[in-house]
Order: C-alpha cells, then structure tokens, then sequence
C-alpha cells in the first residue's frame, strides 16, 4: 500500500458515508468508557462490602467454629455438672465457681503456683529479651547468625524441647548436674526437689521463648530515629542516660505487647508441665492450666473444669486490660 494511503487511511475511514443512504457517517471521537452496572437494586458501595465480607468470611467462619463457639459451650458446661458417659448434664448454677473459690483449698494453691510461675517467667523473659535485642539490633558480622541461634528454640517442637531439658535437669545422670560437678558444685535434682522444680521450669521456658520477644525489641529498636540518640550524645549524655531517657520510652508500645503476649503465655502453660513435672513434686508447679486439664481429662469433672477455664480467661482478661490502661496513663 502507498505511504499516502496509509496516511490518510484513518481520515477515509471517518468519512465512510452510508452504503445505502449515501449520507456521510460520523465518527465519534467520545473515548470515555462505557459505565460497568452490577446487579440492579445493588449500590457500588454494597458491592464492596459484599466483596469484602466474602474475602473475610474463611477467619470469620475460624473464629466462630474455634473460638466463639468452643467459649459459649464452656460458659454453658461450666454451669451443669456434665456427666461424660451418659452424656447428660445437671444445670448446677454458679455450684462449681463456688467450689473453686470457696471450698476447695486446692485452687488457691494451684493460683500461688500460677502467680508464681507468672512473677519469674515474665521479668526474666523480658529482661533477656531485651539485653539480646540491645547487643544484637546493630548490624555488624555474624549478626544474623547469632539472631538465628537465640531465635531457634522458639520453632522447635515444644514436646521435643520439654523431653531433652528433663533429661538434661536429671540427678546425677543429668548433663547439668556433670557440669556442675566439674567446678565443685553439687547440683540437686532439680524436677524432683520442690524447692528447685519450679525454678527450672522456668528457666526451661525462658530459654525457648526469649527469642521471639528478642526478635520484637529489635524491630522496635531498628525504628527509632538514630538522630535521637545522636542528639542525646552531643548534649553529653552517657549510655546509661541515653537508655533510660531516649531508648525506653520509645519502647513503651513494643514493651506493652511483650508483657501482654507473655503474661498470657505464662498463664496457658502446659506442655512444660506435663512432660517435665507432671504438677510435682507434691503439687508444687501444679498450675492453672494444668489443673483444668487434671479435672477435665483424669477425674472427668467437666463443668468445675470449666468453671475454671472461665475463671482463668477473666484472670488473663482483668491483667491484659490493666496494663493497657497503665500504658495508656503513662505508668509502664
């Protein structure tokens, strides 16, 4: 084709006239697009919120089959006296949270062991947590070696875990108690004598979840503007003062939710429990949790069971709102 036709082939196509009217036909040159209509009697802005509840749908359907409806069968049991071989329930009323708090003594002492337990988890945790992010949230060689190595107990299997530090915390078969005796020391039994079994619980614990609030510290460090501390020093202030005037306060938010996530944690455990102490020795890291899972799944008492769950939720509710609350007046 010639390079003239092909110029004005787009003008000749705009003057194409009607083949059987001979009229000149006129091209639009209107380009806006055509209006998309959905479904008649639908607003655009209730289509976006069908759309949007349809892509929530799966965690809301999660929420209420795990946790919504697990809560209110067990606000329901803890009302009854639930026989689980025939299946019938007695409707007992507030029975079974009176049993726990005003006639049964072991509750009370499975309470001190929970706060005890909370009291030594939850400073010990937080105070590592935060020497590790302190030494280890400034890039320099081998960082991300040492991150990985602290971070490493909190994916391994909680069971696998458990299982090796009982073995370690032995007598004098125990890998401890060698080292110990290497420098001079005679090491205790330290998950059969009650005066240590909660103190290693404990340490166990620490060792396997401090890396993950190590790992909060460092994002929440890694985001305060060097020029702060820069400042700070000019002005002559010492390390010391820099931490306590600059850096803390900046951490108050990722230190809220490390309090919160580990005193909630504190009071859920279980697995610790279960395969090192079993609740001894003589009941001594007999805890909540453990507790609920003795009456529930050993003596079959499922409505004081769950009394105690419900009671152990309004614990860990009161607490978590409190330290909001603190947090929010400038208290922590």
């Amino acid at each position: 084709m010639p390079m003239w036709n092909r110029r004005w082939r787009p003008f000749a196509q705009s003057s194409r006239r009607s083949s059987e009217t001979g009229a000149p036909v006129s091209v639009s040159s209107d380009t806006t697009p055509a209006r998309i209509t959905g479904a008649p009697g639908i607003s655009l802005r209730m289509r976006g919120m069908l759309t949007a509840w349809l892509f929530i749908s799966p965690t809301v359907a999660g929420f209420m089959v795990f946790f919504l409806g697990p809560l209110i069968a067990v606000i329901f049991y803890s009302a009854t006296e639930w026989n689980m071989l025939s299946q019938s329930a007695t409707f007992v009323g507030w029975s079974n949270y009176e049993d726990a708090l005003t006639r049964n003594p072991d509750f009370w002492h499975v309470m001190r062991n929970s706060v005890i337990f909370a009291i030594g988890l939850v400073p010990m945790n937080i105070a590592l947590a935060l020497a590790l992010a302190m030494a280890l949230y400034r890039p320099f060689r081998g960082v991300v070696f040492f991150r990985t190595i602290f971070f490493a107990p909190v994916v391994t299997s909680a069971v696998a875990w458990a299982i090796v530090w009982k073995f370690l915390l032995q007598g004098e078969a125990g890998a401890v108690n060698q080292i110990l005796a290497l420098v001079g020391i005679d090491g205790p039994n330290w998950l059969r004598e009650p005066n240590w079994a909660m103190f290693a619980v404990i340490v166990t614990r620490v060792i396997k979840m401090v890396g993950l609030n190590m790992i909060l510290y460092i994002a929440a460090l890694q985001a305060i503007p060097r020029d702060f501390e820069e400042a700070a020093r000019l002005e002559g202030a010492s390390s010391g003062q820099i931490f306590r005037m600059v850096i803390w306060p900046n951490l108050a938010p990722a230190t809220l939710i490390i309090v919160v996530i580990t005193m909630i944690g504190s009071f859920k455990v279980f697995d610790h429990i279960y395969l090192m102490t079993g609740g001894g020795p003589e009941n001594g890291t007999l805890v909540l949790a453990f507790y609920i899972y003795q009456q529930a799944f050993e003596f079959f008492n499922i409505g004081y069971a769950s009394a105690l769950a419900i009671i152990m939720f309004c614990i860990v509710l009161v607490l978590t709102v409190l330290q909001i609350l603190m947090r929010r007046r400038g208290s922590l």
